[in-house]
């Protein structure tokens, strides 16, 4: 019979310690993890629906069912033998066997009691099952309260076997939503039944928020540190800030402590990371060695900006000796900025602070403090042209240098006559660059002088037009544009040698480096120009107007044989004429895609530097990218390498990676990397083996001294006890010298 009572909803019994983590894999679900439960669709609002074989009324205030009961409400059902509800106490008992399910539980017990006014629910000789996340065990006797769930003598485990590869055991479990943390009293930890350690507490997330506790440990072997062994800590101090301290113990090397502080407020957000090391077993000439990092970003207001990056180390080799995650092992320089930057209606100012630490045997550099940019925020209108203003200011220091202290101020207004449509555009601009500086020369017999002041025009005129039309050689319905283009620019001849080298590097002679208005960054230089620049642009389209293919093409003209780079010779670098550059993207299938770029010297017949990469990315975490890169000119070496990253998976719980590069030009490897991963619903494992060139920033050696590290690498985790593996073992790929970098059109 079926009978529906008034009372009020049992929603305080149903075990609601359970909130979604979303780290059940998809194979996980399929044999382990119970559907969700959901509630009676025809079920009035705090209505009981109870069917049963047989109704026994006990006065007005309490009924007993019996055979096959069933009993559902708006948070739970319960199949059981026999049940009692006592209207006028609030209270509900079964006996069983008996099923009880609510949106985050699925429990086989013997026995039930709730007390509904109380609203708690006790459930005896219960085998669970969460719903919500992973996670299976048995209890003598579980209880749930408001939020919390405690279990008595029991056991948990996320695997979904019966012979499970680990559970804890313990006299007591206590799970709290609220918290997001179950904790363990009397715990024994068993690895395949077998007991490993014995812990009096024990703390393990249930969801994905943050608390104190040990990390996923790395053990691993090299030539360069021996065994070694990180085991990182997690402290949560408060919701808006937390710190990591790890200890790496390296057999070849020692002791060292890493630790990371990060911080978020309503205006500021930052970290601070500090590694120390003691004494390093091999190179025990060398005091302390350290690295601290700070890095910040504030908005002060609507209008006012700041930030801080500084990364300083102890020695030139800390970084190729120890590695960091601040900084790559190959940098030769740190980068320490500081800059506040204002936002204005009509004035954007930046006061920046910059310096640099030099490592190893490369040329210094100047620090500037302080260094302010400003420029109008919009251009002005005055009888049809547009005009703006842009400025600096710098003051740049370094004693060890031929110029100790030098001032740069730069003024440059600019006027412009642009117009737009569809099918063309056309801009014109004139600049006037005028800079003065105050130099303290401490070198004699110099071409510099202490005060210098630079005066030039600079005149660019450039034009594009787009076409477009139909097209089905590549794509039905397909769309292919031309997109012609020409720029003449124009900057008369000023000497400069007197004037020193502050912040002024070579810009990069790409497609698009080919059309800017300047070769140089920065003010110390500006190059001679009297030249034509021609190139054109294709594009085609699907019929969904995804870019599939491009191709572009550009090439300098240069009108006098004295504008040439080869001519100016600001530098000791290498400069290239008539130089003609090319890039292009073939994206054929959401799977694959090709790109590639050429630079040429067509008056040498040289050819300055390429790249090409080729990538495919499949289903199930299939990856491959086979790549090159050849530049003819690198502080007088040729780089020719090639690449290649995989990632493929073996099954549905193993997956293998590895990366390969070699250096074509000294005939040998220079990275190598290969990985395994196991992952289960339970249980990950990561095995991984690397060799690659060592860096000594004091030494240059030569192909036959290049000395190679070799290293293996073990990281083990267990799910649903601290840290989660991450499912992605191409993500390994990002480790080592050249890390993988997915192609931008390859999203999926």
């Amino acid at each position: 019979m079926r009978k529906i009572w008034g009372l009020a909803v049992l929603s305080a019994i149903h075990s609601t310690a359970f909130a979604n983590t979303n780290i059940v894999t998809a194979q996980c679900k399929d044999y382990m993890q119970p559907e969700n439960w959901k509630p009676l669709a025809s079920l009035p609002k705090h209505a009981i629906d109870i069917v049963a074989d047989d109704l026994e009324l006990q006065g007005t205030d309490s009924a007993e069912f019996s055979g096959n009961v069933v009993i559902n409400t708006e948070t739970m059902s319960l199949e059981a033998r026999r049940a009692l509800i006592d209207k006028k106490e609030g209270l509900l008992s079964a006996s069983g066997p008996l099923l009880y399910r609510d949106q985050f539980t699925k429990v086989h017990s013997n026995g039930l009691f709730a007390d509904l006014n109380a609203n708690t629910v006790s459930l005896l000789g219960a085998e669970y099952e969460l719903t919500d996340q992973q996670g299976r065990g048995g209890a003598e006797k579980l209880h749930a309260s408001g939020s919390k769930i405690s279990l008595d003598n029991s056991s948990f485990t996320t695997c979904p076997a019966d012979d499970p590869f680990w559970s804890i055991e313990a006299s007591s479990i206590v799970l709290s939503r609220e918290d997001g943390w179950g904790e363990t009293y009397n715990t024994v930890f068993k690895i395949m039944d077998t007991p490993i350690i014995y812990l009096p507490y024990f703390t393990f997330p249930i969801d994905d928020r943050r608390k104190s506790g040990l990390l996923t440990p790395t053990i691993s072997s090299s030539n360069k540190f021996g065994l070694e062994l990180i085991t990182p800590y997690y402290l949560n101090l408060a919701p808006n800030y937390d710190a990591t301290l790890t200890p790496r113990y390296m057999a070849n090397k020692g002791f060292q402590l890493i630790t990371e502080f990060r911080y978020l407020t309503e205006q500021h957000q930052g970290k601070i990371g500090v590694e120390y090391l003691s004494k390093d077993d091999s190179e025990p000439q060398l005091d302390d060695r350290y690295l601290v990092h700070w890095q910040q970003k504030s908005y002060l207001s609507d209008k006012w900006r700041a930030f801080v990056d500084v990364t300083n180390v102890s020695d030139d080799n800390y970084l190729t000796d120890l590695t960091s995650e601040y900084a790559n092992e190959t940098d030769t320089q740190l980068y320490r900025t500081g800059s506040l930057s204002y936002l204005g209606d009509d004035w954007l100012v930046d006061l920046k602070l910059q310096d640099f630490e030099v490592l190893g045997d490369h040329r210094e550099s100047y620090t500037a403090l302080p260094q302010i940019s400003f420029r109008t925020r919009d251009s002005y209108e005055l009888v049809g042209l547009d005009w703006d203003f842009e400025g600096e200011f710098a003051y740049f220091q370094n004693d060890t240098l031929a110029i100790s202290e030098a001032s740069r101020l730069h003024l440059e207004p600019r006027v412009s006559f642009s117009r737009s449509d569809y099918a063309w555009s056309f801009t014109s601009e004139a600049r006037l660059l005028h800079t003065r500086y105050e130099q303290n020369i401490d070198a004699p017999d110099t071409d510099y002088e202490e005060s210098v002041t630079r005066t030039l025009p600079s005149l660019r005129v450039h034009g594009q037009l787009n076409f477009e039309r139909s097209t089905e050689f590549f794509f039905e319905q397909g769309t292919q544009t031309l997109e012609p283009q020409i720029q003449y620019l124009y900057t008369p001849h000023r000497e400069q040698s007197q004037i020193g080298w502050y912040d002024t590097a070579k810009l990069q002679d790409d497609f698009i480096g080919l059309f800017r208005a300047r070769r140089y960054s920065g003010y110390d230089r500006i190059a001679e120009a009297n030249q034509f620049t021609v190139g054109a642009t294709t594009r085609v389209f699907d019929s969904s107007n995804v870019e599939r293919f491009n191709f572009s093409a550009g090439q300098i003209i240069y009108l006098e044989s004295s504008v040439k780079p080869s001519e100016q010779l600001f530098t000791d670098d290498t400069n290239y004429n008539a130089l003609f550059a090319a890039e292009s993207m073939l994206h054929w299938h959401k799977r694959w895609y090709l790109s590639g770029g050429v630079q040429y010297d067509v008056d040498s017949k040289e050819l300055v530097q390429s790249h090409f990469t080729l990538d495919y990315k499949g289903d199930n975490k299939q990856l491959v990218q086979l790549n090159h890169r050849y530049v003819n000119d690198v502080s007088d070496y040729e780089i020719d390498q090639v690449g290649l990253f995989t990632s493929l998976p073996i099954d549905d719980n193993w997956q293998f990676v590895a990366s390969y590069h070699r250096d074509m030009t000294a005939n040998r490897s220079v990275e190598s990397f290969v990985g395994v991963q196991y992952q289960s619903c339970c249980w990950a494992i990561q095995v991984t083996a690397n060799r690659q060139i060592e860096t000594n920033l004091n030494q240059t050696l030569t192909n036959d001294e290049a000395v190679f590290d070799s290293g293996f690498s073990l990281k083990f985790v267990l799910t649903g006890l601290g840290s989660q593996s991450s499912g992605d073992a191409s993500k390994l790929l990002q480790q080592g010298i050249f890390g993988y970098r997915r192609p931008y059109f390859l999203n999926k």
